[in-house]
């Protein structure tokens, strides 16, 4: 079995690449320090995010790789492992890297926002690729906590070093706004191919196998990440994907409504409802009226 290196501190991440701890809890690297080495396997117990600026492995993350090129951010949350094949060659690594433990938020206001930077949890084909500019605000971002790590640690240090760091995280933000309308045609590829399945699963017996759809399992289909799925859609169509799911189900309920051979209960476990208390409840909460109140209306116009 292949070995694994784990990495839960900073400092060991730090030893790995040739690099003294400043602090404990947070690193910038220059990666063109670190030996030569091969590729293997890396479980971080760490947020880390990485710049590249060559070639240096194909980077994968399960079983996809990453679409990870010049001028490219990866980030990666505490649990995530990664594998870098380089088909047993040796390689210099490049390019720069920012790595904290969850321990420097403790206490801070951005221990609650970090559920908000969905991109941690993307994977395959969604790192987000930097113009020059954004290259340079990346690099004066990592410049700013690089220089307080230098200094020597006072009672401003962490508020200081977490402050830049989410002003880093935010800029990203940005970035991938941008980056979801620069890549808008491969982005509609994607949500016709939704609609494709998502009429698909209606129109097939998975409701009844599988129950209610989800984002979860679209996202699987498309091979993407469920969170960046999710930002794409609403992106693209101003609803978030759990909203446009439910949408098409109200529209097929309404459908199957005007289907006089079909009965409520049908109708409900036809549309992956379990029960048809909870379809009677979704229903009315979505459309004002009980399914029977629908029914009802339609059959007198």
């Amino acid at each position: 079995m292949e070995n694994t290196l784990n990495f839960n501190t900073v400092s060991q991440y730090n030893d790995y690449n040739n690099h003294e701890t400043l602090h404990p809890l947070v690193s910038i690297l220059d990666f063109s320090k670190a030996d030569p080495r091969k590729g293997g396997r890396m479980n971080f117990g760490l947020y880390a995010i990485f710049l590249k600026e060559v070639d240096c492995g194909d980077l994968r993350y399960g079983r996809e790789l990453y679409d990870y090129q010049d001028h490219t951010l990866v980030f990666l949350a505490p649990g995530q492992v990664i594998d870098i094949d380089n088909k047993g060659e040796s390689y210099q690594p490049k390019g720069q890297g920012l790595v904290f433990h969850p321990d420097l938020l403790l206490g801070t206001s951005m221990n609650k926002k970090m559920d908000q930077y969905n991109f941690f949890s993307y994977h395959s084909d969604e790192a987000l690729h930097l113009s020059t500019r954004e290259r340079k605000m990346v690099l004066e971002c990592f410049s700013k906590i690089e220089y307080e790590l230098h200094n020597s640690i006072d009672k401003h240090s962490k508020l200081i070093i977490v402050s830049n760091i989410e002003l880093f995280l935010n800029y990203c933000i940005r970035f991938y706004d941008r980056q979801f309308i620069t890549r808008e045609h491969v982005n509609k590829t994607i949500l016709i191919k939704f609609e494709e399945l998502l009429n698909g699963y209606f129109n097939s017996g998975k409701p009844r196998e599988i129950g209610l759809p989800s984002v979860a399992y679209f996202a699987e289909e498309l091979h993407l990440s469920a969170n960046y799925f999710g930002d794409l859609i609403k992106k693209d169509t101003g609803k978030s994907a759990q909203e446009y799911i439910q949408t098409k189900l109200i529209e097929t309920i309404k459908e199957k409504m005007y289907d006089h051979n079909l009965s409520l209960s049908e109708i409900s476990y036809q549309t992956g409802f379990k029960y048809p208390q909870h379809f009677t409840r979704f229903f009315k909460q979505h459309t004002g009226s009980s399914p029977t109140e629908f029914r009802l209306m339609i059959s007198a116009n």
